[in-house]
């Protein structure tokens, strides 16, 4: 059997449908689906059922799943342990965190590393969903919850002031309102607006913090911002909604694997000298 088969069908299985695994892995729908056939028959199980919405396991699917993911963490541990060998600060590091802090705070620890160590090529994923260490979807996270998954090292950052900001060329106090999109509407800055503002109709909803700070600008209505972005975008001024929205912490998190890891420890110490930690 054939290891990539098995790293195929895993992707199929997550995703749901042959694209959703094409565009994780690198490879074309095509090929996906002549290799779950050809592991489907090797195997001599019919592993998931083609519906119109996509792939779902079939019962021997799920059992072929379970050992599947129990050979993916022993292979990835493996590989782990490997890249956190050796002295040299250089190769691949991939990251992932927030559009905006990736953006406004990353970007300044990436080009003090690469003065350093130019043999070292930061990938950021600036992204909403909570990739997996364990999966190496990434190898360094920052994000607004501390992480539950198993072997994670981890501590929170710093904490991340906001307030709300309109346009400079717009009304005191705008008459709409800005703000995350429904899967993020339980964030507390979201909250804080609405108690604040609640008459205001929406005028604008996304889970980029960048494109709330552009439409912003433009005079769209009121959006609460960490003042990192809002302080340094054009257009924008702080208005004073009677008290300060609540603030975020960031948390940092790498499978304890690659804690030794040149490259990595490098970087943790870039951010820990940007946000002015000992």
């Amino acid at each position: 059997m054939d290891w990539n088969d098995l790293r195929i069908f895993l992707a199929v299985a997550r995703g749901g449908t042959l694209g959703a695994a094409a565009r994780e892995l690198g490879q074309t729908q095509p090929t996906m689906g002549r290799r779950i056939r050809v592991l489907e028959e090797a195997l001599g199980q019919t592993l998931f059922q083609r519906t119109s919405e996509g792939f779902v396991l079939t019962d021997e699917g799920h059992d072929v799943f379970e050992h599947a993911l129990r050979i993916e963490s022993e292979a990835l541990g493996i590989v782990r342990r490997a890249n956190g060998q050796g002295d040299a600060v250089e190769g691949l590091l991939r990251v992932s965190s927030s559009d905006w802090f990736g953006a406004h705070v990353l970007t300044q620890a990436i080009a003090r590393l690469r003065e350093k160590h130019p043999g070292v090529v930061v990938e950021l994923v600036t992204d909403a969903r909570l990739l997996s260490l364990a999966r190496r979807e990434a190898d360094l996270v920052f994000r607004i919850a501390p992480f539950d998954e198993p072997d994670i090292a981890q501590r929170k950052l710093l904490r991340v002031a906001y307030a709300a900001y309109a346009a400079v060329d717009g009304p005191a106090v705008p008459d709409a309102v800005i703000t995350m999109d429904t899967a993020f509407g339980g964030m507390p800055d979201v909250a804080w607006l609405r108690e604040r503002l609640p008459d205001a109709p929406l005028a604008f909803r996304s889970n980029s913090r960048e494109a709330q700070a552009r439409v912003c600008a433009l005079g769209l209505g009121v959006a609460v911002l960490p003042v990192a972005l809002g302080d340094v975008t054009p257009g924008l001024r702080r208005i004073d909604l009677g008290d300060e929205p609540p603030g975020r912490d960031v948390w940092m998190g790498y499978h304890r694997d690659l804690r030794h890891l040149p490259r990595l420890r490098a970087f943790v110490t870039e951010v820990d000298r940007l946000v002015g930690m000992p």
